[in-house]
């Protein structure tokens, strides 16, 4: 029991246990102490995490909670053989919270990039072209081997066919990468700052207000914008053009974005993460049903590749970008 282990553990009686989100939580006090597995984290990649939540909590974010030590002052603990952080946060509903995501984002970042020491096991900076062509040549070997013999299946079928686009896709994105960093001056603004994985509307969470540092790692700001950009889009391929315009006027009235960060911005939505994930899911998931489900998302996917170019296309006008001010350029294949 997760009782058991808050009280033996850290010292805590609370007796109701509940989920929040894709955690168990147990909520007692006031708090909420979330029951996070660290995955594959080592204790120093866990310290580091917890001296970003201390740094962004004395710079005034209360919604970043606390690790909370065990009684010996260890920051993992190991329970029926399992590994455990907890997280200890005051219980606020998110409902209060809801309005203006890019301003409340554009502060998170503010704080984050005022981090005084060197981030090194959570920091993405200057490895997307090596994540990239990483996760390119993987799922190439896998086409290749997949190339002269009879498709399998439906999926197996779109898979061979649709790859060589998405190839040069991620080609164009990772030259589209690569210029910006020789063409471009990167300013103060472009300086690292504490980001997400996959940032999203639900990435606080969607009952109980919470920023959970096992979603963060420390890079480019553009991460973030281009990640809620890209979620929007797939969510409503109709109505995204007036949430990204709101998202990105808020988001920059705290923080203009530099033609850096809008280039870097625009080579990460031009990645087609979307194609890699459903690709990705496929192939390692059991469950026949899920199995049909991630085929219908790609059949949807490739009949929508035309409507995706024309989103590429348009996103620095949706978003509000100075194009001519700041010169910002577009893939000549896209204009065409």
């Amino acid at each position: 029991m997760l009782q058991d282990m808050l009280e033996e553990e850290y010292g805590v009686k609370a007796q109701e246990q509940i989920k929040v989100d894709s955690y168990d939580a147990i909520r007692g006090n006031g708090w909420l102490y979330l029951i996070a597995r660290p995955g594959g984290r080592e204790e120093e990649d866990v310290e580091e995490l917890k001296k970003i939540t201390d740094h962004l909590k004395n710079y005034g974010d209360r919604h970043v909670p606390y690790f909370l030590p065990t009684k010996e002052g260890k920051l993992v603990t190991k329970w029926d053989d399992n590994n455990y952080c907890v997280l200890a946060s005051r219980q606020e509903e998110t409902s209060t919270y809801t309005q203006n995501w890019g301003r409340k984002l554009a502060k998170f970042h503010e704080r984050g990039v005022t981090v005084p020491f060197q981030v090194e096991r959570t920091s993405r900076i200057g490895k997307w072209k090596e994540l990239w062509e990483k996760r390119l040549e993987q799922m190439e070997k896998v086409w290749n081997g997949m190339l002269f013999q009879t498709p399998e299946d439906e999926f197996d079928r779109m898979f061979i066919e649709s790859f060589p686009y998405y190839m040069g896709l991620t080609e164009n994105a990772i030259q589209f990468l690569v210029d910006t960093e020789i063409d471009d001056k990167a300013e103060a603004m472009d300086n690292g700052t504490v980001c997400h994985e996959r940032f999203s509307s639900t990435s606080w969470g969607k009952r109980y207000l919470i920023k959970n540092p096992f979603d963060w790692v420390f890079d480019h700001r553009s991460r973030d914008l281009a990640e809620w950009t890209r979620e929007r889009y797939f969510q409503n391929t109709q109505t995204y053009p007036g949430d990204v315009k709101q998202f990105f006027d808020d988001y920059q009235t705290i923080e203009p974005l530099s033609s850096f960060s809008w280039r870097l911005l625009f080579a990460r939505l031009l990645f087609p993460l979307h194609f890699f994930e459903c690709i990705e899911m496929y192939y390692i998931t059991r469950s026949e049903q899920d199995k049909k489900i991630i085929e219908e998302q790609l059949q949807k996917m490739l009949k929508q590749s035309r409507e995706h170019e024309s989103f590429l296309r348009s996103f620095f006008q949706v978003a509000g970008a100075p194009i001519r001010k700041l010169k910002l350029p577009m893939p000549e294949w896209l204009i065409r």
